[in-house]
């Protein structure tokens, strides 16, 4: 592409301040270096991470930024000793990197890699511990790895996930963050069998996935539990469930603000009981997006 090599100026919506509306800039995106990828993004959702961080509850959020992690595009080009995509290839921006090298990712127990998250929680690129978006000459801060929310951006190549280009990027740029999220809670996380009752609190993205991932797992029953009662015009719930005791398994899914803390009963534990987390469901970005993506393809 003729942009290759060179710095792109295009729109981006700016976080300078939380809590405080995003601003449309003409940014500077400059080219990647060795073991980055620059992509044009041509769709990006909004999941409440992005919100979360803007409102100024993360602990970890840095001002100035470019928020967004949910999305689909097109590389533009890629830096030195990048082999596993190109220029023209359709991607999903990953913000769970996958470089199948570190002690993480080799040990078959976690999708965490060690990597690149030394630099992508700071807001920066490893090579040179600084960022590639600038405006105005001030630099500003990456966000999750991704910064989706720019025409063009910059991440380490084992951010991205390359895609059959016959997948509807509008469609599968859900893929990047939610969808997986609540899939995974079932399918790798839980491990719901056949037969199974789900209960399934909050019904934004992240739970409706969670719903259907129960179903395609089989289960008998799922329940769904939320606070905005338009939610269930089209359910159909039962007064009471069966609650039991010898097994059952607790999923905490999404981020909470600083200092909030979640609290049970030794009981609920020695009784048999497993309280677990999940992130970006257990699935492995780079080796498990592509999986997703020709599974929507198919349908099933």
């Amino acid at each position: 592409m003729a942009t290759q090599g060179q710095v792109i100026t295009c729109k981006a919506a700016v976080a300078y301040e939380p809590n405080k509306p995003l601003v449309i800039e003409d940014v500077q995106v400059d080219p990647p270096q060795a073991g980055e990828v620059r992509i044009k993004i041509l769709f990006t959702a909004l999941c409440h991470t992005d919100a979360y961080t803007w409102s100024g509850k993360d602990p970890e959020g840095l001002f100035p930024c470019i928020l967004g992690h949910e999305a689909a595009g097109i590389v533009e080009s890629v830096g030195e000793g990048v082999t596993e995509v190109q220029a023209g290839d359709h991607v999903i921006p990953c913000y769970q990197a996958e470089c199948r090298e570190c002690k993480f990712c080799k040990s078959g127990k976690t999708n965490l890699c060690g990597k690149v998250r030394g630099a992508t929680g700071v807001g920066v690129m490893m090579n040179d511990r600084k960022s590639r978006f600038s405006v105005n000459g001030k630099p500003l801060y990456h966000f999750m790895g991704t910064s989706t929310f720019s025409q063009y951006t910059v991440l380490h190549d084992v951010s991205v996930a390359k895609i059959d280009p016959k997948a509807p990027l509008d469609k599968v740029c859900l893929l990047g963050c939610g969808v997986p999220t609540g899939l995974g809670a079932v399918w790798n996380t839980a491990k719901v069998e056949p037969g199974s009752i789900v209960a399934v609190f909050g019904l934004g993205t992240v739970g409706l996935a969670v719903a259907e991932g129960a179903k395609a797992a089989g289960a008998s029953r799922i329940i769904g539990v939320d606070i905005d009662d338009r939610k269930f015009e089209r359910g159909l719930f039962c007064s009471t469930f069966r609650s039991f005791v010898g097994w059952g398994t607790s999923v905490i899914v999404g981020v909470a603000a600083s200092g909030q803390e979640i609290s049970t009963r030794p009981f609920q534990l020695v009784t048999g009981r497993v309280w677990k987390g999940t992130a970006f469901g257990g699935f492995k970005s780079r080796s498990q997006v592509p999986w997703l993506v020709e599974k929507y393809m198919k349908k099933v």
